[in-house]
């Protein structure tokens, strides 16, 4: 069994946002395309409080995208984004969403960020995820959406870290960063996860 796990598309992360990822919303056609190819679907959303400590507005003197220490680990400071409930946090409205079967949120606790779809930053709690594609008999994780160099790059990791074959399908992502998406990949295929790009999925079935 194949599932297609879809990263956080979310408006907060397209065009217009308030952490917009460059082009995010050019991926949307091929995930909706894509879906078709897999028995399984899977989303998730960053579904953050007001006062998450990931955001740059509840440290007083503190710039966005500085970095700091967070509770142990090192945290880059965002712009508040996808807040719970708020219309930033919904998926974005031209996303097909009729074969998601489900939708695991993440970065709930105000205390630590969450980028993987698996676990928070700390590994310190799961998402229930792998065990839940387990369950459905998942043996193959293919990995799209945004932002390449943090969200999908994280969930990719945990997902080999699990014992999945995961993939990543290359143009159905984009980065914040073109250097950190360079070295993410890099990373990804020196751990043994598949680069791959769209129309070799799209031309077969997989």
């Amino acid at each position: 069994m194949k599932v297609l796990l879809l990263i956080d598309i979310q408006n907060d992360f397209l065009p217009g946002g308030r952490l917009a990822v460059p082009e995010g919303d050019a991926i949307i056609p091929l995930a909706n395309a894509l879906q078709a190819h897999f028995d399984l679907v899977v989303a998730t959303q960053d579904w953050h409080p007001a006062s998450h400590e990931s955001f740059a507005s509840n440290h007083a003197g503190r710039s966005q995208f500085e970095q700091i220490d967070l509770h142990g680990l090192p945290q880059v400071l965002w712009p508040d984004h996808c807040t719970q409930a708020s219309n930033g946090a919904a998926l974005a409205p031209a996303l097909h969403t009729e074969r998601i079967e489900a939708i695991f949120r993440k970065g709930m606790h105000p205390e630590i960020d969450s980028y993987s779809a698996f676990f928070d930053n700390g590994h310190r709690k799961s998402t229930g995820l792998a065990d839940y594609l387990r369950g459905r008999g998942v043996t193959e994780v293919f990995v799209a959406g945004l932002a390449a160099d943090y969200c999908v790059y994280y969930s990719a990791l945990d997902a080999l870290a699990a014992g999945f074959a995961t993939t990543v399908v290359t143009d159905a992502t984009r980065a914040i960063s073109a250097e950190g998406w360079a070295a993410a990949q890099a990373d990804l295929q020196a751990k043994g996860a598949c680069l791959m790009a769209s129309p070799v999925l799209l031309s077969a079935a997989v």
